[in-house]
């Protein structure tokens, strides 16, 4: 026989677990942006688990499908961005770079940057790190400065101030003129006789940014290379990259103790054999961390094509641009199924639109560089700056999901694309774009738990919990 009081101690025991089943459910905070521009990355009222009985669609979350890392979500910090920027007053370029890289509740947390080494077509003028005059070289690279980038080494100082932790990717449009077969800043060839002399170039750059504070996670050895009409621009096959890595850029890094990362290509979707044709060849390939990509041609299921080609290898989606004559519905819709979700479900790991600022004429560009290239920032004067598509594509998912996350597995139904993430909190971040033309109803259901809830015709929302 029991005695009353155990058996009362009992029941309350019985009676604490049952309300803390009760009290259990999870709430969901998620913000919401629609195509139509009637919300934009607004917080809405939370959603709780709560079981319904239904006959919607479900999004089935699930954390033991694990794949790649995420290093970050960002942009090019051009040396255009930077001119523009530093136009703001004080108390503006301060708040402005707040809301970009901080980790407050009022940020979106960007967290991996894009740099030009040397000019871009987004800069003011062309240059290289070493200019000397026409008929002359440098071999010795005596003459390699990063003067003219001090704007951008500046502005990187004031970004690492608030966030520490942001990653940097560097990409050449141009070496020097003088190593190239044309001499010109438009397209040419790097000539054989300069490899070595280039690779030092490329330590060199790591080196003198190190000494300012600034360390370069990785780099690629030309931006675009099957695009030499740009300025500036050079054309590189996938053998002479191939050859540039194994033969002189990978041992100037090894010998130089270098621990930045080579990443190939970094050109479209449509040439996956071009990554392919480097990784097969093993002497490359040793000193090859992975491949990047844009998504001007092509589909960004070519990521997917490479990575299973070669799984040890990463993959990065490095730029797309926003253009002046795009609209705000058409660009959202499309880049976050594509740039967003669509990188990430094929193993990116990182997802970059392309400029992060100019002014409201799409300036600055060099003579021959992009004249309709938006910036995610459109910079209007000293006390005044309007945030464009851009920046909200990469807000939705730069805010929630923080560096090192992991996605994990979720469904895809009917008109809705999806992608989710566990971050090193613990938390899950869950992106759902509805590009159908209706509202469509749905339950997210997680760790046997659900909740229904919808979203608008072209909406995309973040949800976390």
């Amino acid at each position: 026989m029991i005695p009353a009081l155990v058996l009362g101690s009992i029941a309350s025991l019985v009676s604490c677990n049952s309300l803390t089943k009760i009290e259990a459910p999870k709430t969901i905070e998620y913000w919401q942006t629609n195509a139509d521009e009637t919300l934009k990355l607004q917080k809405q009222n939370n959603l709780v688990f709560d079981n319904p009985q239904n006959n919607f669609q479900n999004i089935l979350i699930n954390p033991s499908e694990k794949f790649q890392t995420v290093d970050g979500f960002g942009y090019t910090l051009t040396g255009g961005s930077v001119e523009v920027i530093n136009q703001l007053s004080p108390a503006k370029k301060k708040e402005l770079l707040q809301d970009i890289f901080g980790k407050s509740e009022q940020s979106i947390g960007v967290s991996y940057l894009r740099l030009s080494i040397g000019a871009s077509d987004l800069n003011s003028s062309v240059f290289s790190y070493d200019d000397v005059p026409a008929g002359q070289t440098d071999e010795d690279l005596s003459e390699f400065s990063l003067a003219k980038d001090q704007p951008v080494i500046d502005m990187l100082k004031e970004i690492l101030a608030i966030n520490p932790d942001i990653k940097i990717i560097g990409a050449p449009w141009s070496p020097p003129v003088w190593m190239k077969d044309n001499g010109n800043s438009i397209g040419g060839s790097l000539k054989t006789e300069y490899y070595q002399v280039y690779a030092e170039y490329f330590v060199k750059y790591i080196q003198e940014m190190k000494k300012n504070g600034i360390t370069i996670d990785a780099i690629t050895p030309q931006n675009e290379p099957l695009h030499p009409g740009n300025n500036p621009s050079m054309y590189m096959t996938a053998e002479q990259q191939r050859d540039f890595i194994k033969n002189n850029l990978g041992p100037a890094f090894r010998a130089a103790n270098i621990a930045t990362k080579i990443v190939l290509y970094d050109h479209n979707c449509d040439k996956p054999e071009y990554p392919i044709t480097i990784l097969q060849d093993p002497e490359a390939a040793q000193y090859v961390d992975g491949s990047a990509f844009h998504l001007y041609a092509g589909d960004v299921s070519a990521l997917g094509v490479v990575k299973n080609a070669f799984p040890n290898k990463n993959l990065y989606f490095t730029e797309q641009w926003t253009g002046s004559t795009g609209t705000f519905a058409g660009d959202f819709i499309w880049h976050t199924k594509n740039v967003i979700i669509g990188t990430m479900r094929n193993w990116s790991k990182i997802a970059l639109e392309w400029n992060l600022a100019n002014d409201a004429q799409f300036q600055p560009f060099t003579p021959g560089g992009c004249t309709q290239c938006k910036g995610a920032i459109t910079i209007n004067s000293s006390e005044s700056y309007t945030k464009n598509v851009a920046y909200y594509i990469i807000a939705h998912a730069s805010k929630f999901v923080p560096q090192n996350s992991q996605r994990i597995g979720s469904t895809q139904v009917g008109n809705l694309s999806t992608v989710a993430f566990k971050t090193p909190e613990g938390k899950i971040a869950l992106i759902v774009l509805n590009e159908g033309a209706e509202v469509e109803n749905f339950n997210i259901t997680f760790d046997g738990k659900s909740v229904a809830t919808s979203l608008p015709s072209n909406s995309v929302a973040t949800y976390t919990f």
